[in-house]
């Protein structure tokens, strides 16, 4: 999960969408 956050040092809008979304699948799976 922690490579996931890797791509913030390149935040764009859209990247950012993606990763908020995979972030919550991730967060509902684990849950």
């Amino acid at each position: 999960m922690h490579k996931a956050f890797q791509f913030r040092l390149y935040p764009t809008k859209e990247q950012a969408i993606l990763i908020n979304k995979s972030i919550g699948c991730t967060r509902f799976v684990f849950n």
